[in-house]
This record gives structure tokens, C-alpha cells and sequence, in this order.
């Protein structure tokens, strides 16, 4: 406001505004993109074009008097400009040309899309506006993830909350894309909002619960009790659950999409630590209420689930979470201890931290019981992935080449990337070297290539041809390093594992 009285003393559309401020909440907000020229100046979107043309070309000129060309995932704000909308913003797409980068391996000009329209979005929301049409910017589907992801943030709990905006299309674009992106975008907010909680609200039962509200006619829920995760003889599960008052939960997710009910189904496997004190191996007591995300794996894979129902994806998926939490006390596994899994093999367990792997066993086990095209278990297993591969990336073990590129392509197209990690012989040796069982869940050499010892572990329980193990230890939270996430817990990659089920659609 200041920046354009100091401009154009006396305009119109400056005045305008000092007379609508304290009404802007009841009225539109309106969020538009420019790309960068080579030289100087701007190249507005379609959409763009059209708004500057239905006010004379103001919104050109402004641009052009208001400072520099207006680089990638900056943003300026203009009051007055259009009667229907007293608060335009404008925000920077980078290059047109901007697409998919083989060194960054995604596509940028998607990733630049969804980073500016959040940008523009959240803007609106601190200026409490609810009501806000968004430009495609010629890829509808990118604007509404940015738009719906960047406005999220987890305020439950808190007194004051942030404004709540609805956000629409504006103009003719593709209306289909920015449909299926609220989609997509609301899914990873299901995770977000799960993995984000207090571990007192979201215990095993209550995780199972708020999932059973959100599905469709189409999916199936099973919410497996104790006393049927003994029948099913789950033991490395169970050994994990002891130490803890809540009662564990194994929960199965049915989505039948496919034309063909008897379609091998997509099997993907979550880890479900709702809260990971460590055990009698207990962690250090900083950062430790983070611990209530270790159910990322869960949330991503039960949102995806979710996700797909609600996409109608023509594929049948089985969601699986083995839920429970990791506690001292009495009753508490204790290092040194042997478990049997449901496959029949021991495990000694020197460390209790290294639950996860426990858990998965047992899970990754049954799913082999539905005979499944393949299996793709997802889980916050190793801060050893963390140190490997920090955010950047979901780091991917994998026995097919097939899986990973289907899993690689996805992730390009939703700038949620992953990244292949080795399943070396070199590493199953470190945990079948076991003093006294047939496995130990810590690694020989319990430092060296922690994230590479877990994953190898988990192949002991897969027959498969098929199978993926993404570690998401390293994407769990967000900090400042994906622009269009706020702070917090990411739930990421649940928009890779929906666009992967998609994809499979389409590559039998």
C-alpha cells in the first residue's frame, strides 16, 4: 500500500483501499502468475492477460513502475485494481520454459507453479481473506496442490486459528486438473494433520478411527484387535506393543477400483509407531515429541488409500498399518530378547529403538498372504536415512527395477522425489550374523549403513519379485526446505505413492 501511494499519489485504485481494508475478509482475493523474461519485464499467464485487459492494463503498468522483474516465488500485492476483487496478488513462476530437469530430476515448472501459488495464497490468508480465485497458470492441477498445501497448517489445538480459505479456479482453465490436485493435496493433508497431532490424540485406536471417517463406500475397513494379531501369530508386532498401555491395532484398508475384482491387488504396508519412545533402549529426551510422526509410514499409506477411493483410481490397493506404540516399562522387551515373527524366523532384538523393522516383519509377511502384484511398505525407519539423504529425497530399496521406475516416474511429476539405495548381499550378512537367532534387528556394525542393515532386514521377510521399502525418515517434517509446506510434519510422499497407483493403471 505504502509502495504505491509513494508511486501514484492520488490513483484511484490506491485510495480505494484505505476504505475496504476492514472488508476484505467478505470479499475475493485473487492470486495471479507472471513469468520471467529474459530482459526485463514480465510475461503474464493467460489468465493474467485476461484480468490486465479487463482493467485497461493497469495491472502491466504497475508491474512495470513497481520494481525489478518479479523473480520466481516473489510476490507483490495490489489493492483496488478490479471492483470483484479489492486484493490481487502477483506471483513469480520463474522461466516458461521451465520443465523437467535431469539434474534436479523433477519437473521445475511444476514445482515453481505450486511454490508461487502458495505463496499468493497464503498471502490472502494473513490478510484474512476467505474467499480466493487462483490462476492455473497452465498447469491447474500443480495450482490447486500449491494452493491446498500451502494453506494448511495444524491449529486444532490453538485458540486462535488462521483464517479458513476457499479456494477456486479462476477463469476457463483446466477445471479437471484443479480438481484432481485438491485431490491429491488433501490427501497429504491427512497425513499431515495424523503425523502433525499430539500422541495422546492420535493413539492406535483413535488413528484407526479418524481413518475409518475418511474413506469411501468403496474401501473396506478391518480393525484388527490384539487377540487377532496373536491368532496370526505376530510376534516381532507384539514384542514392540508390550512396554505400552494402549492396546495395538492392526489395520487393513480394502480399496477394490480395478473393473476386474479379481486384479492382483497393490499392497502398500505402513509402519505405525504412534509414539516411539525407544523402549528400554530410550532415546534422548530432546526433539523427542517429534516421536509422534514415527506413524508417518501409516498416515502416508492410509491417505493414499484414502486418496485413491476418492481419485476412483481403476486399481485394487490393500492398505496395511501395524499400529501400536513403543514404550518402557515391566512388560517391555528388553535387549537381548528373541521374538519369533509370523514367517516362523527369530529375531534377537539388541535394540528396542529399531522397532520399526520389528513391526514391518509381521505386516510385510501377511501381505504376501493376498498374493499381490506388489509391495511397497513405507516407513520413518532409520536416522540413518536422515543423514544419507536428509530432506531431498525418499530413499528407495528395492529388489525390481520395474517398481523403481514406476516409483522414480511419479515422483518426477510430483516434485516428491525419490532416490535408489542399494540392497547389497553386503548388508543382509551385518544382520544374519546373529548370536542367537536366525536375525538381529540392529546391523553387525551398528553405525555403518544403518538405513542399508534395516532394509535388508525387511527383505528377510519378502518372497516377492516385486517390493519397495521407501524410508521417509529424512521427509518427515519440514522446515523451510520445500517452499509450498509450512513448517512441521510434510506427509510427504503421499502424493508419489497416489500418483505411482495411478500410474500403475495405465502400465498394467
Amino acid at each position: 500500500m505504502l509502495l504505491l501511494r509513494r508511486i501514484l499519489p492520488g490513483r484511484n485504485y490506491c485510495r480505494r483501499f484505505s476504505t475496504s481494508q476492514s472488508h476484505l475478509s467478505d470479499r475475493k482475493g485473487l492470486v495471479l502468475g507472471v513469468f520471467e523474461k529474459d530482459g526485463e519485464g514480465h510475461h503474464l499467464t493467460e489468465a493474467a492477460a485476461g484480468f490486465d485487459q479487463s482493467i485497461s492494463g493497469k495491472l502491466s503498468e504497475l508491474l512495470k513502475i513497481s520494481g525489478p522483474s518479479l523473480k520466481k516465488g516473489k510476490s507483490r500485492l495490489f489493492y483496488g485494481l478490479h471492483e470483484d476483487f479489492p486484493c490481487v496478488a502477483v506471483v513469480g513462476l520463474g522461466k516458461a520454459e521451465s520443465g523437467f530437469c535431469g539434474a534436479e530430476n523433477l519437473d521445475a515448472g511444476k514445482e515453481n507453479i505450486r511454490a508461487a501459488v502458495s505463496t499468493g495464497c497464503r498471502l490472502m490468508q494473513d490478510l484474512e481473506v476467505k474467499r480466493v480465485e487462483v490462476d492455473g497458470c497452465g498447469d491447474a492441477q500443480s495450482a490447486a496442490e500449491g494452493a491446498a498445501l500451502g494453506l494448511f497448517s495444524y491449529d486444532q489445538l490453538k485458540s486462535k486459528k488462521k483464517t479458513q480459505v476457499t479456494t477456486r479456479l479462476h477463469g476457463s482453465a483446466d477445471a479437471t486438473g484443479w480438481a484432481k490436485g485438491l485431490v491429491y493435496a488433501q490427501g497429504q493433508n491427512l497425513a499431515r494433520l495424523l503425523m502433525e497431532a499430539p500422541a495422546n490424540h492420535v493413539t492406535p485406536t483413535a488413528f484407526a478411527d479418524i481413518i475409518e471417517e475418511k474413506i469411501s463406500a468403496k474401501v473396506t475397513v478391518h480393525k484388527r484387535s490384539k487377540a487377532w494379531i496373536e491368532e496370526q501369530q505376530m510376534g516381532a508386532f507384539l514384542s514392540v506393543s508390550r512396554g505400552s498401555e494402549e492396546p495395538p491395532v492392526f489395520l487393513e484398508l480394502h480399496y477394490r477400483g480395478a473393473p476386474d475384482s479379481a486384479q492382483p491387488p497393490l499392497l502398500l504396508v505402513g509402519k505405525g509407531i504412534t509414539f516411539d519412545s525407544g523402549g528400554i533402549s530410550l532415546k534422548p529426551s530432546q526433539s523427542m515429541d517429534a516421536m509422534r510422526a514415527d506413524m508417518g509410514g501409516a498416515a502416508t499409506v492410509c491417505a493414499s488409500v484414502v486418496t485413491a477411493a476418492a481419485l476412483q483410481l481403476p486399481v485394487n490397493i490393500i492398505g496395511l498399518a501395524p499400529l501400536c506404540e513403543n514404550m518402557p516399562s515391566g512388560k517391555a522387551t528388553k535387549p537381548g530378547d528373541v521374538v519369533i515373527a509370523k514367517n516362523g524366523k527369530t529375531i534377537q532384538v539388541d535394540n528396542t529403538d529399531a522397532e520399526g523393522r520389528l513391526v514391518l516383519a509381521d505386516a510385510l509377511s501377511y501381505a504376501h498372504t493376498f498374493n499381490p502384484r506388489a509391495i511397497v511398505n513405507v516407513a520413518t525407519l532409520t536416522g540413518a536415512m536422515d543423514v544419507a539423504l536428509g530432506s531431498a529425497a525418499t530413499g528407495v530399496f528395492t529388489n525390481s527395477d520395474w517398481l523403481w521406475e514406476q516409483l522414480q516416474k511419479a515422483s518426477v511429476v510430483t516434485g516428491d522425489r525419490v532416490w535408489r539405495m542399494p540392497l547389497f548381499q553386503h548388508y543382509t550378512r551385518q544382520v544374519t550374523d546373529s548370536q542367537l537367532a536366525d536375525l538381529n534387528n540392529i546391523g553387525k556394525y551398528s553405525r555403518s549403513g544403518g538405513a542399508c542393515t534395516a532394509a535388508a532386514f525387511l527383505r528377510e521377510f519378502v518372497t516377492l519379485p516385486h517390493w519397495a521399502h521407501l524410508d521417509i525418515a529424512g521427509v518427515m517434517s519440514n522446515k523451510d526446505e520445500v517452499p509450498y509446506l509450512r513448517k512441521g510434519m510434510s506427509g510427504r510422499p503421499t502424493r508419489t505413492l497416489v500418483e505411482f497407483a495411478a500410474g500403475l493403471t495405465q502400465n498394467g
